[in-house]
């Protein structure tokens, strides 16, 4: 393999740049695999796994907790794919970020981005490595988190092909067990499925036990904090993009069909689990909810067939994520806002010293969810756990600016346009800040003030380093500036 150094960053005003060709990244990722990464990236294994909670808090009502996050994700990625259509960049927002409110912006989003997919790679090959452990006990949890780190790390590194093939697989059999779900429920839920004995209860249980709102409308927002963070990764498509042929038309695309995403992927499959099941069913937290909703009309062998499931989810969702982490190293390495070897591709157009760095933090991190789960690995956590809302504010706030020097430089790359500008923007924002102050109500021991205050404390962390390095950089160049004079 030989490594080349970094082109120039393209131009956001040349509408003949292919991003991809340009930066030494290889167009590797085809339509179907863009269409799939597009889908799955909705379908984290915490639909399946953290769903259970969420309804036993709000009941029914989790469904308007579900529709609330999902009109914030819909709102947050056409803005993001606004920016993304004009200007596709293996960066995205950050990128974004850098050239709509500073390089101190785009530095400390990327870099935080960064550490939240290194954090997940950890919880991720942890639940992976409970599942395999109880199929193969002979071979130990840690084990098993080694074997999958190590396989995903391979695939990412021979190409952006592998890496797009193995997710369109993955993400294929999330979406067909879910349409599955989807389609088996619904005929449950009316009778019409043979062999079952489920009462055709219809849409009953929605109402019967308390009510939509059993635990009062407050529940809903409570709801809200429990699901919110099962949506983040639907902003991978638009880094992802930037290595297809044609990134202007893919993220179009991508972006346009995120509603109809969620609301069949979450608000449907949530609705059938709401409809078979009461609320307050024991089985939902004691075997997850889709378990249970499985159980509950006679399919055999649920909890295995959910286990093989949540396990494509969790490979999934670990594939992404260390293509996600690279790709935003390697995005900081362009800008130099990281080690120049972030910022090269090998000859395969693979930003090898990007992956290596990211997964090398990812071992590094499942080592301390296995020595010190409560302490330090749970600091990790809370102090990453709301950097997805951070990241959903910087694309608000970069899109506000955006619109502008797009309007004003290149107003055809305008191909997608955010609904009422700047209305929903400043509504989106508004939106964000209070589930982020709601957070803080949630006094529990790594509960949502945990999150919030650490993960504040990380940012301003990050951003002061920015500054000052941004600062001393600038003297720097003065310094240089000034020692030319003298000699010339």
């Amino acid at each position: 393999m030989t490594t080349r150094p970094p082109a120039p960053a393209p131009s956001t005003t040349d509408p003949q740049v292919t991003p991809a060709a340009d930066s030494g990244l290889q167009a590797g990722l085809k339509s179907r695999h863009l269409s799939m990464i597009a889908i799955g990236g909705v379908i984290g294994a915490g639909l399946f796994v953290g769903s259970g909670s969420g309804i036993a808090a709000a009941g029914p009502g989790i469904l308007v907790s579900y529709g609330l996050v999902g009109v914030l994700v819909v709102l947050v990625m056409r803005m993001l794919g606004e920016m993304a259509a004009a200007n596709p960049t293996s960066g995205s927002f950050s990128a974004y970020a850098d050239r709509a409110l500073g390089s101190w912006a785009g530095f400390t989003i990327g870099w935080l981005y960064w550490f939240f997919w290194v954090v997940v790679l950890a919880v991720e090959a942890t639940a992976g490595a409970k599942i395999l452990a109880g199929w193969i006990p002979a071979v130990p949890q840690w084990g098993w988190a080694l074997i999958v780190m190590i396989v995903l790390t391979a695939t990412n590194l021979v190409s952006v092909s592998s890496y797009g093939e193995f997710e369109f697989w993955f993400a294929g059999i999330k979406v067909v067990a879910i349409a599955a779900f989807i389609v088996i429920g619904g005929l449950a839920l009316f009778g019409l499925l043979p062999g079952s004995d489920h009462p055709a209860s219809g849409f009953s249980n929605l109402t019967a036990h308390g009510g939509f709102l059993p635990n009062g409308p407050g529940a809903i927002l409570t709801g809200v904090l429990m699901v919110v963070f099962s949506f983040m990764g639907s902003e991978i498509v638009t880094l992802a993009a930037g290595e297809t042929a044609d990134p202007r038309a893919a993220v179009t695309k991508a972006t346009n069909s995120v509603i109809w995403r969620i609301a069949v992927f979450y608000l449907g499959s949530i609705l059938i689990v709401v409809s078979l099941l009461r609320w307050d069913d024991p089985a939902i937290l004691k075997d997850g909810s889709y378990v249970a909703a499985l159980s509950s009309i006679g399919i055999p062998h649920a909890a295995q067939i959910m286990n093989t499931i949540v396990l494509t989810s969790v490979l999934s969702c670990l594939n992404s994520g260390l293509y996600t982490a690279s790709r935003m190293a390697f995005s900081l390495g362009r800008r130099n806002d990281a080690p120049a070897a972030f910022g090269q591709t090998t000859n395969r157009g693979v930003p090898r010293a990007a992956i290596l760095a990211s997964v090398v933090f990812g071992f590094v991190a499942v080592a301390f969810n296995y020595l010190w789960p409560d302490t330090v690995f749970q600091f990790l956590l809370n102090a990453s756990g709301a950097i997805a809302l951070f990241v959903w504010l910087v694309i608000c706030f970069s899109q506000l600016r955006m619109r502008k020097i797009i309007e004003r430089e290149s107003p055809e790359k305008l191909v997608v346009r955010m609904w009422l500008y700047p209305y929903l923007t400043w509504a989106t924002i508004a939106l964000i800040t209070f589930v982020l102050g709601y957070m803080l109500t949630d006094t529990a021991e790594g509960g949502g003030r945990d999150q919030v205050v650490l993960s504040t404390a990380a940012a301003v962390g990050v951003v002061v380093f920015a500054l000052v390095r941004e600062r001393v950089s600038g003297k720097n160049r003065a310094n240089e500036t000034e020692d030319r004079v003298h000699l010339s």
